[in-house]
């Protein structure tokens, strides 16, 4: 038991790291179309959004550009820059906003960034608090859009739609995800190496969220409170705010661990999107539920 739990430790370091190292070399990504499993081997998958206007359209973040992927695992470029987005998160009441961070095609951080044409072109915000920051982790208030959280170095909230930054405190040891409340703007989660954790006070103390204290490495908040994480040894869980009543929904993906999750927010329509990873294998997929997580298939599977 020990034993299984320190490799659990050690793969989630491996994930963390992933996300910084995987994929460093430059490729040139042509605007055409391609496919879900060509950039699982091409690029690393950094985040995952679904267009409030048409939940089978999902934008995928990577390290060459933003994507959009259909059902089908068609996949076309759509931002005007191959830039590496990192932090990735949109506005959860305007449709046209997406918001991001990371790192210039060339090198460096790109601050806190934002499109307002769906992702087609991104211009900076704020370098952020010792800046230009690269949020790894990030996400908007459902409570209030004008609250962001991000973390570089610290905890860092604005108050203003990321225009300015104040340092709230240390981020959560092992943090690896993080998610705002639809509830509460000062209520924000955080998946970390030690369990799903749950701050009241806009991150300046933390408590568990949840019975395990296996590693959590994802967590989202839906804009009508349904909360999603991904535990290891549990798999995919959902509570709703604020009581976060835990229902677990099992795991369907192979050993892969659940690092990105989005969910649809478009009238009579329901699809929850996962992004995973193989720790064992490196190997990325998407995935698509029509029943709220119970069950998954994968886009664009032959």
């Amino acid at each position: 038991m020990i034993r299984n739990r320190t490799l659990t430790y050690l793969l989630l370091a491996i994930v963390a790291l992933a996300a910084v190292v995987a994929f460093v070399a430059s490729r040139s990504f042509s605007a055409g179309e391609t496919t879900v499993a060509a950039l699982a081997g091409e690029t690393h998958f950094h985040g995952i959004a679904v267009d409030p206007r048409d939940a089978s359209r999902l934008y995928l973040a990577t390290h060459h550009g933003v994507f959009v992927v259909g059902p089908d695992g068609a996949a076309r470029r759509i931002s005007d820059t191959t830039d590496d987005f990192m932090g990735f998160t949109p506005h959860p009441a305007d449709p046209n906003v997406l918001y991001a961070s990371g790192h210039p095609a060339g090198g460096g951080n790109l601050g806190f960034i934002v499109s307002r044409d769906g992702g087609k072109s991104w211009t900076k915000l704020a370098d952020g608090v010792g800046g230009p920051v690269d949020f790894h982790q990030m996400d908007v208030s459902k409570a209030d859009p004008k609250v962001v959280y991000g973390v570089f170095g610290a905890l860092q909230r604005s108050t203003d739609a990321g225009r300015s930054w104040t340092p709230i405190g240390a981020a959560p040891e092992g943090i690896i995800g993080l998610a705002a409340s639809s509830t509460d703007v000062d209520r924000v989660y955080a998946a970390t190496q030690r369990g799903l954790m749950v701050s009241a006070d806009g991150g300046r103390r933390w408590q568990s969220a949840h019975d395990s204290r296996q590693p959590a490495t994802m967590v989202h908040v839906t804009p009508g409170g349904t909360v999603y994480a991904f535990i290891a040894g549990t798999g995919l869980v959902r509570g709703t705010e604020p009581d976060l009543d835990w229902t677990a929904l099992g795991d369907e993906f192979g050993g892969a661990l659940v690092l990105h999750l989005a969910a649809s927010t478009t009238e009579g329509k329901s699809a929850v999107y996962a992004a995973t990873f193989d720790p064992e294998t490196r190997a990325q997929a998407l995935y698509m539920s029509r029943d709220g997580g119970r069950s998954w298939v994968s886009l664009g599977a032959e």
